[in-house]
This record gives C-alpha cells, sequence and structure tokens, in this order.
C-alpha cells in the first residue's frame, strides 16, 4: 500500500506532509485547545510540537488535510507502519483539525478517505485512544469504530496513559455511517 497516496474528497485534499508545511501546520497545532483533552496535551509547545512533526516526516506515511475552498492547511493525519504480527492491519492515527473544523464531518471525511485507502489493502484498521479522551472516543463511535479488548499504556506528559483500540473492518466500513 502507498501510505502517501494524494486522497480527494468532497472538501479535502490529503497529500503527503512536506517540511514547507511547518508554519502552516503549527499554525494550527499551537492552539492549546486542540490538545486540552490528548494524553499529549502539551503538542501547542513548539519544542514539543516539533518532535512530533519531525517523527512524521520521518515515518513517511503523515498527511497535510487541505481544505480545497481555501487552500489551508488545517490539520494532519497519517498511517503508522504495519504491525508485525498483527497482519491484514494497519494504524491510522496522530491526527488533528483546527477547531474551526470541528464538528462539521472534516474529521469523518479525511477519516473515510483513509480508511478506504487502507482497506483496499488491509483487513482491518485500528486507533488508538487516550482511555479517557471522551472526545476522541464520541468520534471513533460516530465513524463506526468498534471498541476492541486491546489496550496499551505510554508514557505521555511524565504520566502513564492507558489507550483504547478501536478497529473498522472491511465489513464495519462498507456497512457503517462512512460507507459510499
Amino acid at each position: 500500500m502507498d501510505r502517501q497516496a494524494t486522497l480527494e474528497g468532497e472538501r479535502l485534499l490529503l497529500r503527503p506532509l512536506r517540511h514547507d508545511d511547518w508554519d502552516a501546520l503549527f499554525a494550527v497545532a499551537s492552539d492549546p485547545e486542540i490538545w486540552a483533552r490528548h494524553p499529549s496535551h502539551d503538542r501547542w509547545q513548539e519544542p514539543v510540537f516539533r518532535v512530533f512533526f519531525a517523527e512524521a516526516m520521518a515515518g513517511g506515511s503523515a498527511y497535510a488535510v487541505i481544505d480545497k475552498a481555501s487552500g489551508a492547511v488545517i490539520g494532519s493525519s497519517r498511517y503508522g507502519a504495519p504491525e508485525a504480527g498483527a497482519a491484514g492491519e494497519i494504524e491510522i492515527g496522530w491526527s488533528f483539525l483546527a477547531r474551526a473544523f470541528w464538528g462539521r464531518g472534516y474529521n469523518a471525511e479525511f477519516k473515510r478517505l483513509m480508511l478506504a485507502h487502507a482497506l483496499a489493502h488491509y483487513r482491518r484498521v485500528i486507533f488508538q485512544v487516550g482511555a479517557d479522551n471522551v472526545i476522541s472516543r464520541k468520534a471513533m463511535a460516530n465513524i463506526g469504530g468498534e471498541l476492541t479488548d486491546r489496550a496499551r499504556r505510554y508514557e505521555r506528559c511524565g504520566v502513564m496513559v492507558d489507550h483504547v483500540i478501536y478497529a473498522i473492518t472491511r465489513e464495519s466500513f462498507a456497512a457503517g455511517p462512512l460507507a459510499g
């Protein structure tokens, strides 16, 4: 699977993230409210976001989310590397959007584009969400994510944080709220 194929929807264009996207993407990410309920709640700070951005660039699978009407960078997302031992599975994550685009279907649109692309190659897509991140958990339910019995634990901002894992399969995607 090409983890940086250009993906186009009705209102959004997802294209590979570039080094020259730094200023525009940090302008979005520097809003502390975006990260207020996120396990990495300090990501709005420039030194922290620089690490996040460098990891995104190094991973070779990050996208700039572009509003087609304005041409502006309004967020980012990426695919994870396919996990060894989890045949047929890939992760979508590290996603955020400018608050002006919250609650208006933009999250669902870019997730639909990424899911359709990934599920053409993998049986299942997973999403790791901070167990206490109510907003992201609600968003996962809204796009048809099914809570699994899998969990992970990571250090975030100096404390250990539990993450739950949601999954969307080819079948659940075809029958779910993001289909067609």
